[in-house]
């Protein structure tokens, strides 16, 4: 008979027979003779092992031939044997397709699905024999111990895993080793317990209910036990359960990077945690650890402990369907204070189903999933204001409660804490009174007896044990300046008796003083005799405080904007004197020269766009147009410097590029280290040709005929940026009635599109060109798209 393959020595194990290490111990030598009788010895066992378990599966066989045919042992065994030489495959493997055929369980289905996707049927035989083994294996084992032994030998290391541990869930949401294989005597010692809480590899897959298959630990940083003998191994952690209830963990280990595996090894895995429940199930937490099995409390006890509690309990038990599922939980029990959120006595809830009670439980409030988890994985919840809604003909009741759910042995007990309206409103009064700093009172003027609360006597200062302040001795505790409106407060209270109210300055004991509201009203008999005063006092120190410092602002902005305005117009008249919105045509032979400026429309925002045309004692005509950063005083008297510096550096016959390296000078060392764009041109009237440079500026733009484009960029930096600049220039020659634009970014500049559409934009205003250039430039300024309220110089020439 062929046996299942035999187990290698496991990694982590202590080498030799004995945990010894025999490494140069002579075979020859007593040593040595004696490990290699103990290895023998531990090979038969492995031997007698695999084929009890063998025969275990064989056995099975035959019974099932016996009940399907009719027939006694000896015949079966005949008819076993007969087939197995019709169907040319070992004894075991045929044995096992008969259980396969018969049982159709997850290892038949797990079976059937390697069929359907491997090419040959030996696959499927492989695999459905595996697991037929390791679940014989894990029924004839003695303890978790040997289920694990049994896993990890027939089915886990075939698919490459080298270490397999089984954990046991706790109550309290703990984790026990129950069994491992594969790992060492040191690890399996110092993982025996894992406290509720702690993050591991394990307790991944016991709270997120689903299997957890990790690539590698290096990637997830989780501890557990074995990492440091394969840190860069896979791990998969399943939840070993039944019925919808988690009795522990199976965790699995590889000893390198773990692959994507199938659909049909994750289900392998799942039917092998099954296994592991069922073992779970059976053998308790005790008997795992050598110790008394824990003794668990039966439906009968947990029905009387939920009788003596004094919140409502409920006692539930699990409802699970025919293929073994949970789908809801019975109320197995109500407790003598139960008390239903929709008002329905005990009787009705008591013996039904909790989504049939409470169907609204798998809502908003997740009721039910709170309890399936709790059963599930044996760890409480504690919740508080949890809303509880009950469907009482078809309408929904609310509440809100504080819950507590927990397991034991197989029951679940839920127990919830209806919130009070009453206590919750007077709560609600309480944390609103303190909140907002008022103290409530209450003055019987017939027997002189005074009520407060404790925020009252917090506010005057003064302790509990103290007497209460009658109202007609308010003045004495008040500022003097208050006199007269605390008495016009008391005559309208107590004689007039209607209600009033005051603000005075109370003076407390400790020397504070504190800005008090009070309002009151009183309260009259059935004869019409004022018998009861009620009111409140109420601390608005900080509210006038708060009005004080806001009178002192808005006088202070008063002033300041006072100040702005005043700034802004000498501004304005500055520019104004400086860049006038025209300037009278300069007389050039052959040449046609206007030039516009448009002030910002918010006078706040006054800018430093600036423009000059000049005809230079070399007979040149000097054109340029600038922008420097920032608005307001600044930005104005630094657009001064550069303009006139400008002017004077033209006289000197140096060419574009050169006055615009040394107006670069004068930007960065002479002006507080301002930064602006500028363009800079000289034209020739007598050869009608033009050299331009720009300092990071907008290029100008050429009319010409039915076309209009801006001119070739040359290289130019922003002036100031650097110490010392280089400028490029180029020259344009002139054609009769060309056009030629110079302008600011205040012409085209839109917040919600880009230079490139403003400028095309501007391009085609440009091609269909008036009759005289003034209106030319005119016309640019009232189609400009601009919506950044920043000022505008344009510079327009046309050749005659």
């Amino acid at each position: 008979m062929k046996t299942p393959e035999q187990p290698r020595e496991p990694d982590g194990a202590e080498p030799g027979a004995a945990g010894l290490d025999l490494a140069g111990v002579s075979p020859t030598s007593p040593v040595g003779r004696l490990a290699a009788t103990v290895e023998r010895l531990r090979r038969e066992v492995r031997t007698a092992h695999a084929e009890a378990e063998g025969r275990a599966l064989i056995e099975m066989a035959k019974g099932i031939l016996v009940e399907r045919l009719g027939c006694g042992p000896a015949q079966a065994a005949r008819q076993l044997a007969e087939l197995t030489a019709q169907a040319k495959v070992t004894p075991l493997e045929f044995a096992v397709e008969v259980i396969n055929q018969v049982a159709r369980d997850r290892v038949s289905e797990i079976a059937d699905a390697f069929l359907s996707t491997a090419a040959e049927t030996p696959t499927r035989q492989a695999t459905a024999l595996r697991l037929r083994a390791a679940e014989s294996g894990a029924l004839a084992a003695n303890d978790t111990q040997d289920v694990a032994n049994a896993l990890l030998e027939h089915a886990l290391r075939p698919l490459g895993a080298v270490a397999v541990a089984v954990w046991s869930a706790g109550a309290d949401g703990s984790l026990t080793l129950g069994g491992s294989a594969g790992f060492s005597p040191a690890e399996t010692v110092r993982w025996r317990y894992v406290p509720p809480g702690v993050a591991t590899v394990a307790r991944r897959g016991l709270t997120e209910r689903t299997g957890q298959w990790f690539e590698s630990l290096a990637d997830i940083g989780l501890p557990t036990i074995g990492r440091h003998m394969h840190p860069a191994g896979g791990r998969v952690a399943v939840p070993a359960g039944t019925g919808g209830r988690i009795h522990g963990v199976l965790e699995i280990a590889w000893p390198g990077p773990l692959e994507p595996q199938p659909p049909q090894i994750v289900r392998q895995v799942e039917a092998l945690a099954e296994l592991c429940a069922h073992t779970l199930e059976t053998y308790t937490l005790g008997q795992c650890l050598g110790q008394n099995p824990r003794i668990l409390p039966d439906a009968a006890e947990l029905m009387d402990l939920a009788d003596g509690l004094h919140d409502p309990a409920l006692v539930l038990v699990p409802h699970i369907d025919g293929s073994g599922q949970l789908v809801d939980f019975r109320i197995q029990h109500v407790n003598r204070r139960f008390l239903d959120p929709g008002g329905r006595p005990r009787a009705v809830v008591s013996g039904a189903l909790l989504l049939e009670a409470y169907p609204m439980a798998a809502g908003k409030s997740e009721l039910f999933q709170r309890v399936e988890r709790v059963y599930a994985t044996g760890e409480p919840f504690r919740g508080r204001r949890v809303p509880l809604t009950a469907l009482v003909d078809q309408v929904p009741l609310s509440a809100v409660a504080d819950l507590s759910i927990s397991r034991h042995g197989s029951s679940v007990l839920l127990i919830w804490r209806i919130e009070d309206e009453t206590a919750r409103l007077a709560s609600l009064l309480q944390h609103a009174q303190r909140l907002g700093r008022i103290g409530g009172f209450e003055e019987n003027l017939l027997t002189g007896e005074i009520t407060w609360n404790d925020q009252l006597f917090d506010l005057y200062g003064r302790s509990p044990a103290s007497t209460p302040v009658p109202l007609e001795e308010l003045p004495a505790h008040a500022h003097p300046d208050d006199a007269v409106a605390l008495g016009r407060f008391l005559r309208t209270l107590l004689h007039r008796r209607r209600p009033a109210s005051a603000a005075f300055r109370l003076q407390r004991p400790d020397g504070v003083t504190r800005h008090i509201r009070v309002v009151a009203e009183p309260a009259l008999d059935a004869d019409g005799r004022l018998f009861v005063v009620r009111g409140a006092y109420q601390d608005i120190s900080a509210q006038h405080w708060t009005e004080v410092a806001l009178a002192a602002t808005r006088d202070q902005l008063a002033h300041t904007e006072q100040q702005a305005t005043e700034r802004n117009r000498l501004t304005l008249q500055l520019q104004h004197a400086i860049m006038p919105p025209t300037q009278a045509p300069l007389t050039v032979p052959g040449l046609e020269v206007a030039v516009r400026y448009r002030p910002a429309e918010t006078e706040h925002l006054v800018g430093g766009d600036w423009y000059d045309a000049v005809v230079l004692p070399s007979g040149l005509v000097l054109l340029c147009v600038g922008d420097v950063a920032g608005h307001g005083i600044e930005a104005a008297t630094s657009m001064v410097v550069l303009r006139n510096a400008l002017r004077g550096l033209a006289v000197t016959g140096a060419g574009p590029g050169q006055l615009l390296s040394w107006l670069n000078t004068v930007a960065h060392h002479l002006t507080g280290g301002v930064t602006a764009t500028a363009v800079c041109a000289l034209y020739d009237p007598d050869q009608r040709s033009l050299r331009w440079a720009r300092a990071g500026h907008l290029p100008p733009v050429l009319v010409r005929g039915p076309e209009a484009a801006p001119l070739p960029l040359v290289k130019g930096l922003l002036l100031g940026a650097l110490p010392e600049a280089v400028y490029e220039e180029a020259e344009l020659q002139f054609a009769p009635e060309d056009m030629l634009l110079m302008y600011t970014d205040g012409l085209i500049e839109r917040r919600d599109r880009s230079v490139e559409e403003s400028l095309t934009h501007l391009l085609t205003t440009a091609r269909t060109a008036p009759k005289t250039l003034d209106h030319q430039l005119d016309r640019l300024l009232t189609y400009s798209r601009s919506d950044t309220d920043d000022d505008t110089c344009i510079v327009g020439i046309r050749v005659t």
